[in-house]
């Protein structure tokens, strides 16, 4: 691996994507952010290269590692990257909130495809509103509803005795210091809502959309223990995810 440090080590690069070409049944997609510093952009460079390796598609995240997430994706260039990268597949990846994003970023860049991160773990329904091309007013209950079923299949996967529990309230929190991020639709003031401007403090339309927005740990974890009942003695939770992503 290396992360985005291998747009520096191309020679390492290289190696990998030629290997896994040669070795893998299926195929062989790469992702990378437009460059490590802001004024050095290669990721139309490096992705056509990827493509001469033998990738069958590459993802560019309209960044480089140093904006982080801090400045708007640049889908005028992903859109160089598309034409540099032609006629191999290339995906977009940044700042999609809403069924207005995904398209107007897909038709600037003229891009086969969008890929949504963060914006899926904070409001997952949004794949939802780009099927439907429409903006969905999700009740607080609906989405709780979406947390049930997150822990049922964390059951599902680890467990249902005291260790897959526990495993299960630890992504359910990390998820849920993304979801708090999300400002209903019925209460924006400016719709739609977009990824970098830090929501402000609201008072839902009722308790539990309330709760849901909070952005206290201690708030997250009552959330999980209404699903998963009381958390151990001593327990704790600090989010891997603390890099402000808002201007």
């Amino acid at each position: 691996g290396g992360g985005s440090a291998l747009m520096r080590r191309q020679s390492a690069l290289e190696l990998m994507v030629r290997g896994m070409t040669s070795v893998l049944p299926c195929p062989l997609t790469v992702k990378m952010r437009t460059s490590i510093y802001m004024g050095d952009k290669v990721a139309h460079v490096l992705a056509q290269r990827c493509r001469d390796w033998g990738a069958d598609m590459v993802t560019v995240h309209g960044r480089s590692r140093e904006q982080r997430y801090t400045k708007t994706a640049d889908w005028g260039y992903i859109g160089e990257c598309v034409a540099a990268t032609a006629p191999m597949p290339l995906i977009g990846n940044g700042d999609v909130l809403s069924y207005e994003d995904y398209n107007a970023s897909k038709q600037l860049a003229g891009v086969q495809g969008v890929m949504i991160g963060r914006g899926a773990l904070m409001k997952p329904w949004i794949f939802t509103e780009i099927k439907e091309q429409r903006h969905w007013d999700i009740s607080s209950s609906e989405r709780f509803q979406i947390l049930k079923e997150f822990v049922n299949n964390g059951f599902e996967h680890w467990g249902s005795d005291s260790e897959g529990v526990e495993k299960t309230r630890n992504f359910l929190l990390e998820w849920l210091s993304f979801l708090c991020r999300y400002i209903p639709y019925g209460l924006l003031e400016r719709p739609p809502q977009t990824m970098n401007l830090k929501p402000p403090f609201y008072v839902g339309r009722d308790d539990l959309e309330t709760l849901l927005s909070s952005r206290d740990s201690r708030d997250w974890i009552k959330i999980s223990e209404m699903l998963l009942g009381p958390v151990p003695e001593n327990f704790a939770f600090l989010p891997k995810h603390k890099a402000n992503s808002w201007s």
